[in-house]
């Protein structure tokens, strides 16, 4: 008898398990709060341009890559083409300064060395740790495989050596002055102290392999080809339709109740929505253990991304990086707080989210959600505050950019408030590193279930307490995977036909 799932939310967690449960025979519904696919995984139009939320690089796009096949099963890159930058960063410091973190392995050691000649040694040894990783497929490993796992094992003593590490403990070695400050900058302009040079080494070697690549049209129309594809499949979404709880008899799920009053059973029951919505309102609270209650209560005010400017720019950008990080001699006061540094990402014509001549500049930084929260309370002093942070950045990236003023013909602020609006994440952020247990929830996650509920599982960011879009694809993957093992039956996947 085919069994019938129910999956809440239709961002690629909940597409992905859709797929998946439609490959291998199972009947499935989405159920989505919005009135589009994607959740985090989205982008909006504001007059003639597309402002892009999410993807940076996307680990898969490479041909070479594991994941690739996951991507081609989704159909998530049909129709479109993949943008290769042959730089993921360039940092500017405030006196004319320059790094650029080139993608080619060989072209960004011989740069290093122009810069900081006086630190060949240790960029060699930047380099050679880089090149250890280019064989080793990181992201594919959920996949599975003897290889995969025997691959792993040859690369154990590397993964272990640089887990230890962050970018600031390594820019300590070198003497140039402006390469130990900007390689604390390196990924995302994160805090370096919460990067592992382990994650930066494989972002380098996969970058130099062909992978993490920026599909374009951006991060929406992503979204909407795997929903395409999940439709294709037969599966069924329903959009404007919020699920508030989740019915439970005898500690087992057996449906939802939506916004509208409705009931909704099922077999089996996946939620791939917000994880802190997910247990403590859809489900009371009912279901969860000290692990899951001291995460969800570990949460900083800040978070690193919650805080996006976008600007419309009637200026053609092509000759730019596609990512460049600010170093700022001055520093710039935003929610209150000083910034001494701002990340941009460019999108020109070429990547589809802008029309001929013009192009768009993302800027990117950490949002407090409380700060905004509190201004959100007043709309006239909310908008008021946007509107004075956007010119101040604008004001700001007038040095570097001469002109642009005059040239910003729209522009969008997005705080931690507005992404709670639109994707109801808690506090609007992404899944934050655990502070207790977290390598017993990086091997295992922290809510795939729950204590004491039957017939329910929970996929996505919340449920690994990680972030990535490839990540959150895996696990929808993994789930049906490990279902049908339960059900007894092979699993089984397709390409789509319009690959």
């Amino acid at each position: 008898m085919t069994k019938n799932m129910i999956i809440i939310g239709a961002g690629i967690a909940g597409l992905s398990t859709g797929c998946y449960a439609q490959m291998n025979g199972y009947k499935s519904k989405i159920f989505e709060m919005h009135n589009r696919a994607g959740g985090v995984c989205t982008s909006w139009k504001r007059k003639e341009y597309t402002f892009d939320h999410c993807i940076h690089n996307l680990a898969g796009t490479g041909i070479q890559s594991g994941l690739r096949q996951v991507w081609d099963e989704l159909g998530a890159l049909i129709g479109t083409s993949v943008i290769d930058h042959d730089l993921f960063v360039r940092v500017e410091g405030s006196k004319g300064e320059t790094v650029s973190l080139y993608t080619d392995l060989d072209r960004l050691e011989k740069h290093l060395k122009g810069v900081a000649p006086e630190d060949s040694d240790i960029i060699e040894q930047y380099i050679k740790a880089a090149r250890s990783f280019v064989n080793f497929d990181f992201f594919a490993m959920p996949l599975g495989g003897i290889k995969r796992k025997f691959g792993m094992l040859t690369h154990l003593r590397g993964v272990m050596k640089w887990s230890k590490l962050t970018l600031p403990d390594f820019a300590r070695r070198f003497s140039n002055p402006f390469l130990r400050k900007a390689f604390s900058h390196f990924q995302y302009n994160i805090d370096g102290h919460y990067v592992p040079m382990l994650v930066h080494l494989v972002f380098l070697a996969g970058l130099h392999s062909g992978d993490l690549g920026w599909p374009k049209g951006g991060s929406l129309e992503f979204s909407r080809r795997i929903e395409k594809r999940y439709l294709d499949l037969g599966g069924e979404v329903y959009y404007k339709s919020r699920v508030l709880k989740i019915i439970v008899e005898d500690g087992r799920a057996v449906g939802v109740q939506l916004a509208d009053g409705t009931e909704h059973l099922a077999d089996i029951i996946i939620s791939a929505a917000d994880g802190y919505d997910t247990i403590f309102r859809m489900l009371d609270g009912k279901f969860t253990n000290k692990l899951i209650r001291s995460y969800y209560e570990a949460f900083d005010e800040s978070q690193d991304f919650g805080l996006t400017v976008h600007m419309g720019l009637n200026r053609n950008l092509s000759t730019e990086p596609h990512a460049i990080t600010l170093l700022l001699d001055k520093p710039l006061v935003i929610e209150g707080e000083e910034r001494d540094s701002l990340y941009l990402e460019l999108f020109t014509d070429e990547t589809g989210l802008a029309s001929e001549g013009k192009s768009i500049i993302k800027v990117v930084t950490t949002g407090n959600y409380e700060y905004w929260k509190k201004k959100r309370g007043n709309l006239e002093d909310y908008r008021a505050e946007k509107n004075s942070v956007s010119e101040t950045i604008i004001t700001h990236l007038e040095k570097r950019f001469p002109g642009i003023k005059e040239q910003v013909e729209v522009v969008d602020v997005t705080t931690p408030v507005t992404a709670e609006r639109f994707t109801n994440n808690f506090h609007g952020w992404q899944p934050w590193e655990p502070r207790v247990e977290a390598d017993k929830i990086m091997r295992k996650g922290l809510s795939k279930t729950l204590p004491g509920l039957q017939n329910f599982y929970m996929v996505g960011h919340w449920a690994g307490a990680m972030i990535g879009v490839s990540t959150v694809a895996l696990m929808g993957r993994s789930l049906i995977r490990d279902i049908c093992k339960r059900d007894k039956k092979k699993f089984v996947t397709s390409v789509s036909a319009a690959r």
